[in-house]
Parts: C-alpha cells; structure tokens; sequence
C-alpha cells in the first residue's frame, strides 16, 4: 500500500511539470444539460494572459433551442497546473423556447423562435492531462432582451476538449515576436544612423 501512496504523492505534486499540459488553444464538445433541456455543441478556449481566458460556445438541442455565447474567465490552481478552477462572465444570445402560464386556463403555453440576449456567469473545474482538456461546469443566464420565461436558467455543462497549442508554445512564439521586433528596432536605428553620417 505505501507505493500507492508514493505514486499519488508524485502525481499531485511533483507530477506538474511531468503531466501538467496547460494550453494556450483548446476546442471541442461541450454537453449541455437544464431541466428543459439538453444541449450539444463547440467549445473553443483561447488562453489571452497567464490566468485569463475566452471561450466561445456554440450549442443546439436540435430542436427549439439553438444559442452562441462569448466569456471571459479567470483561472486558478487548486493542485497544479494541470487541474484548477474558474469563473468568469459574458453574454449569450440566439433562440429560445419560453413557457408562459394562463391562470385562468390552467394551460401552459410554450413558444419557440423567440430571439434572445441573456447575462451569464460560469464557475467550474477543469483538468488538462497530455492534450485533453476535460471541464465540468454551471453556467447560470439571466434573460436581458427576448421576455423568455423562466427569465433564469441555469445549464450544467461537461466539455471535452483537445488542445491545439500548448502554453509553452504559445508563451516561445511570443518570444520569438518580441525578439524579432527588437532585432527591427535595432535595425532601424543602425539605419538611420547610417542615413545621416552619409548626410553629412
């Protein structure tokens, strides 16, 4: 039993550089689920800053609900690199089924195609293994412009993505920019040295 416990110390703590695979470019399935219905569609994570990132989703029931969301979130540790937590905001919008209730009838009356913006907060866990991206999700909505009914939603959502550039990628690609305009930089004031010593 104490190598099992070796093994688990190694994984969660020395395990960060070794299995930790941050990303820079992520994007795949995100499951969507509420209590009127269930959702799939894209997830497409692009790391902006260190711990800062924006995600686009698009998702459908294939049905009567079909919408596009833009946030911002904001990454921290809880073990290591490889697995942490977020929360962030944004806005949604696209078209909605919304139930609407006659007292008088006693009769639920539910329309579709109705164009809405909604507000939107998320917080979830995250773990990155390798170049699998692996999240789980709340991601509550107030409706802003549509009158949809109930005007809050809340959706829970699983997302399995593939990370297309790693933050070690993206972070040397950046260095590389930074030094090749630096290089330019000197260039140009060789350049216009040169311009005038032949000035005068």
């Amino acid at each position: 039993m104490k190598w099992i416990w070796v093994l688990m110390g190694i994984f969660f703590f020395q395990g960060a550089d070794t299995w930790a695979q941050s990303y820079g470019t992520s994007a795949g399935l995100r499951l969507g689920s509420n209590k009127n219905h269930r959702t799939i569609g894209l997830s497409v994570q692009q790391r902006v800053f260190d711990n800062i990132t924006l995600e686009g989703i698009a998702q459908t029931d294939f049905n009567n609900n079909t919408t596009f969301h833009a946030l911002v979130q904001k990454h921290s540790r809880i073990i290591s690199r490889r697995f942490n937590y977020y929360y962030g905001t944004g806005v949604g919008f696209g078209w909605e089924e919304s139930t609407h209730r006659n007292p008088e009838t006693r009769e639920i009356v539910t329309t579709y195609g109705n164009n809405t913006l909604n507000a939107e907060l998320i917080l979830g866990v995250e773990m990155t293994l390798l170049r699998t991206n692996i999240s789980l999700d709340y991601k509550p909505n107030v409706n802003i412009v549509g009158s949809r009914t109930p005007w809050y939603s809340g959706q829970v959502g699983i997302s399995a993505r593939h990370v297309i550039v790693k933050s070690k990628e993206q972070k040397k690609k950046q260095r590389q920019r930074q030094r090749m305009k630096k290089r330019n930089q000197r260039g140009n004031v060789w350049e216009n040295l040169r311009e005038k010593v032949r000035g005068y």
